[in-house]
């Protein structure tokens, strides 16, 4: 149970992370770009992937070498 609500939470954070991605992008091509917008996009992209990456290492088991 705690593992799909934790798969769960990863796959809603990877698709915010990807629409943050196109959200930057649309915003780096117009014409005259908010660049606090764009900076805060990013600081938010950034925080989501470090959350993303804590939540696969919870979810993958270490391996012993």
């Amino acid at each position: 149970m705690q593992s799909q609500m934790l798969q769960s939470r990863l796959e809603a954070l990877k698709i915010e992370h990807r629409d943050l991605d196109m959200a930057i992008q649309a915003l780096a091509e117009s014409s005259v770009p908010d660049q606090l917008q764009l900076a805060r996009f990013k600081k938010r992209k950034l925080a989501l992937r470090d959350q993303i990456a804590a939540l696969e290492s919870h979810l993958v088991p270490d391996i012993i070498a």
